[in-house]
């Protein structure tokens, strides 16, 4: 890149940046009518306009190969009449959902007489930096411009012209329900300078959000000057306890590891108790390589079953996002949570057990966003947690933790009414 365009660049990101600023000033004086108006508005237009999504959307995927997309995030990228449809009847949930702007979080009136409420606000301008994802880009709009935001988006070069489209009708929509011109805008370099230079704009960024590969995130989280809500990846666990229903635990295994490979919330790694292992295993194996999965397992797992590769201590560690799983036998729960919390990711991880006890270990001890009892690795999900879409499921403790909704993308101020007091 030339000295020029290298700062014509610098020039463009800050233009960017600074109208994504006004526009959420701008934002805190619109309705919530309006803004729910434009998501039903835009549902509306994605649904007539579906034509112009999916050939955009093909010329997408016609570009994957030359960009080295596996098949799991060709799956990602791709869309169809009832993916669109899908994208659509997200923006309806959310606009059902209560506005967090302006809630009331808690108040209390003090010996003094003054009157103190907490009261939940927009976090302000949201940079989006995401990959191959192109329904992303209208879950993210929907829950930023919801939650009283401005966003800029950065989809990856993937699902350009995808993204492109979608926001094309997003943003007419937005024009008709009297929103801020800027409130949401695509940037159009795809350049990965433009993302570095974002990330040094503190002054009109209020937050930065990567959602992709591990690399991604941790760039962002590196370079950036404004706080990061960020996940790595998703290492997830099934532990199959020796109280376990087994039939329950087989049907949770399957549909954590094969409803959908490519997601940070499908099952990497299976854990079993020793004293159903003789029982559980062999049956769960065949069903695995009935979905065409590889199993890899530890010594004492493939002493049971012969046919399993084996597992190099690696592959405790990985997200696969494909058709690969590792599998480890366990003396205890206690041993589980031990394995988990050394090599999970902290992202979602699932006990199958009638065992209260065992359950009550399992729930306190695992350092994990979301912990699932006798329920699939995929619940963990906004729209499946009833937050409508998520902008993604961070695996931070600050400042959100899990699918990050609407409240997610609030902060709060205090509000205080006062009678003429003075401190003495």
């Amino acid at each position: 890149m030339s000295a020029v365009n290298h700062q014509e660049l610098i020039q463009y990101c800050q233009r960017v940046a600074a109208a994504a600023r006004q526009a959420s000033a701008e934002m805190i004086r619109t309705s919530a009518a309006q803004r729910n108006q434009w998501l039903i508005d835009s549902a509306d237009q994605l649904r007539k306009r579906q034509g112009a999504i999916l050939e955009a959307n093909q010329q997408d995927i016609e570009a994957a190969p030359g960009y080295g997309l596996t098949d799991a995030q060709v799956d990602r990228l791709t869309l169809s009449e009832e993916r669109v449809s899908g994208i659509a009847q997200a923006l309806e949930e959310i606009a059902a959902l209560p506005d967090p702007v302006g809630e009331l979080i808690e108040s209390r009136d003090r010996p003094n007489g003054l009157k103190i409420n907490k009261i939940r606000v927009p976090l302000g301008v949201v940079f989006f930096v995401y990959e191959s994802r192109p329904n992303v880009t209208a879950d993210a709009s929907a829950i930023c411009i919801k939650s009283g935001n401005a966003v800029i988006l950065r989809g990856g070069k993937e699902a350009a012209c995808s993204s492109r489209a979608i926001v094309e009708i997003l943003a007419d929509a937005a024009r008709q329900a009297g929103l801020p011109e800027n409130a949401m805008q695509l940037v159009e370099p795809l350049d990965r300078e433009a993302v570095g230079h974002f990330l040094q704009l503190d002054q009109y960024i209020d937050v930065a959000i990567p959602r992709g590969g591990e690399g991604l995130i941790r760039r962002v989280s590196e370079e950036a000057k404004m706080p990061v809500i960020k996940h790595f990846h998703g290492n997830c666990h099934v532990y199959v306890d020796q109280a376990a229903d087994l039939a329950m635990a087989e049907s949770i295994v399957v549909n954590s590891k094969c409803q959908r490979m490519g997601v940070c919330n499908a099952c990497e790694s299976m854990l079993i108790h020793q004293e159903v292992a003789e029982r559980f295993l062999p049956t769960i194996v065949k069903e695995l390589q009935s979905h065409g999965i590889e199993i890899r397992g530890d010594e004492a797992s493939r002493q049971l079953v012969g046919e399993i590769a084996t597992a190099v201590p690696e592959d405790y560690d990985r997200e696969y996002l494909g058709p690969i799983i590792s599998v480890c036998l366990v003396d205890s729960v206690e041993e589980a949570i031990a394995h988990i919390n050394e090599h999970g990711s902290r992202h979602t991880d699932a006990i199958v057990s009638s065992d209260a006890e065992a359950i009550e270990r399992f729930t306190n001890e695992v350092d994990s966003s979301a912990v699932m009892v006798n329920a699939s690795t995929r619940f963990n999900d906004g729209g499946e947690f009833g937050l409508g879409a998520e902008i993604g499921i961070s695996t931070d403790k600050f400042h959100a933790r899990g699918p990050c909704g609407l409240k997610e993308l609030t902060t709060y101020k205090y509000v205080t009414y006062g009678e003429g007091q003075v401190r003495h």
